[in-house]
């Protein structure tokens, strides 16, 4: 068994795809809604840095900044 993603363009389509559902040679399915939240966006990149101080952090921006001059 394979899974295709198909865009339906025509309501035509869908209704033939639903007879050849009928017929058991297909099986249709509903894509379930993609839910993008902020909080899954954050999540990736939880744990890429370790804490530190805004001292230290100005400090290494103030750094890369001069050796870019």
């Amino acid at each position: 068994m394979r899974t295709i993603t198909i865009d339906i363009i025509n309501e035509k389509a869908l209704k033939l795809l639903r007879v050849l559902e009928l017929l058991k040679l297909i099986r249709l399915r509903k894509d379930k809604p993609i839910e993008k939240s902020v909080t899954m966006d954050w999540l990736k990149y939880k744990g890429a840095m370790s804490k530190q101080p805004l001292n230290d952090i100005d400090q290494q921006l103030n750094e890369l900044r001069s050796e870019w001059e």
